[in-house]
This record gives structure tokens, C-alpha cells and sequence, in this order.
């Protein structure tokens, strides 16, 4: 069961990544041509009214995710992973209450934690690859090390929870409608 649960979370991360790089290119490239503004007016207009489901549904998916990983799999979540899971699990409710207010300034309180927790997923994916940044911030029953999952030879579960913020980023900044004047 846990590889092909690790085989969908990889390919959730391949949408995620896909979504956030396409959606950065067109945020540069829209400083230099019309096209790509018109394409991010296009995926505003698209995304928008769902940009807050989007990130909720991805926070839902990455917290389940993690539950599954240390309470079905038995994987032991490090020091690291223990403050990913801090700025995720928050952000399924503090999206709950954005979604259902309907208020733009909402994201401001959501788009903090998964900032945080994209800079964690970074270091600890870091860590991953380089073992020597190690400065013994993990234990040794716990290690920030550990690869527990590596798909395509590159997606490990830090990987996957960094995407997964970024995903959440891009909803809630690039595509939920700011103001009206904004979104039209």
C-alpha cells in the first residue's frame, strides 16, 4: 500500500510543481510581454474563484499525507518534519475560514505559515542531499536524514511538503482575486 500511496503523492507533486513553475514563468514573463500577461489574467480569471479550494484541498492532501506516513508506514518524523507539519496542519482551518468568509485579507494569515514551511522543506530537503549541513539539530533515533521515500530519484517526502507550500503560495498569492478591480 505505502508505494502506491508514495507513487500518487509524487504525482501530486508533479501537478504541484508544473502549477507553481508555469504560473512563475508567466508572473516574470508578464513583466515583459503581453502574451504571458495575458495568459496570467487568463489563469486569474480561471483559478481565482477556486484558488482557496485549491489550497485547502492541497493542505488537506499533505496533512493526511503526513498521518499516513508516521501512523500507517511508521515512518518516524524528525525534529524538521515535526515543523513541517506545524505550518501545515494550521492552514487546513485558517483555509476553511478564508473559503467560506470569502475575504481576501485572510490569505495573509495562511500565506506566512506556508512560507515558513517552504523554508523548512528546503533545508530539510537540503539536508537530505547533503548530509554534512548536519549540525545535529535532529536526534539520532529521529534523523533529518533519513530518506524514507525517493521517487523519480528526486522526490522525497521534504520535497513533496515543499511543493505542496509553494502550491498553496501561488494560490493564494498569484491567483485569488485581490479586489474586485483586480480580478476583471
Amino acid at each position: 500500500m505505502t508505494p502506491a500511496v508514495t507513487l500518487f503523492l509524487a504525482l501530486l507533486t508533479w501537478v504541484a510543481l508544473v502549477s507553481t513553475v508555469g504560473t512563475a514563468a508567466l508572473l516574470l514573463g508578464g513583466r515583459f510581454g503581453e502574451g504571458a500577461r495575458r495568459g496570467l489574467t487568463w489563469v486569474r480569471a480561471t483559478l481565482g474563484p477556486s484558488a482557496v479550494s485549491i489550497a485547502l484541498g492541497v493542505a488537506i492532501i499533505s496533512t493526511l499525507g503526513s498521518l499516513y506516513f508516521s501512523e500507517v508506514a511508521h515512518f518516524i518524523p524528525c525534529k524538521l518534519c515535526w515543523y513541517q507539519r506545524i505550518a501545515m496542519y494550521p492552514l487546513v482551518p485558517i483555509l476553511i475560514v478564508l473559503l467560506v468568509r470569502r475575504q481576501s485579507s485572510g490569505r495573509w494569515y495562511a500565506a506566512p505559515l506556508a512560507a515558513t514551511g517552504a523554508v523548512i522543506s528546503t533545508y530539510h530537503y537540503a539536508l537530505q542531499r547533503m548530509p554534512a549541513l548536519d549540525t545535529g539539530a535532529c536526534s539520532a533515533d529521529a534523523a533529518c536524514t533519513v530518506v524514507w521515500v525517493n521517487r523519480f530519484g528526486f522526490m522525497t517526502i521534504p520535497f513533496m511538503a515543499l511543493a505542496a507550500f509553494l502550491l498553496i503560495l501561488t494560490a493564494l498569492l498569484a491567483w485569488y482575486p485581490y479586489t474586485a478591480e483586480e480580478a476583471s
